[in-house]
């Protein structure tokens, strides 16, 4: 199965409630921790969300 890595790299500060309990969800809690999730569609939409928190890391 293929994976995404993603990485929190703007703070959650000034987000709303939602972008929040989405970046809880995709388990980013703090700056600079990176995640490796499923690649599908429920994780597609949900880093659609906070694009402009993350970014997708290249290894």
């Amino acid at each position: 199965m293929a994976t995404i890595k993603i990485k929190q790299v703007r703070s959650r500060i000034k987000c709303s409630k939602t972008e929040k309990l989405t970046l809880d969800s995709l388990g980013l809690s703090r700056l600079g921790l990176v995640r490796e999730l499923p690649d599908n569609e429920c994780t597609r939409g949900q880093i659609r969300k906070v694009a402009h928190l993350i970014e997708i890391v290249s290894e």
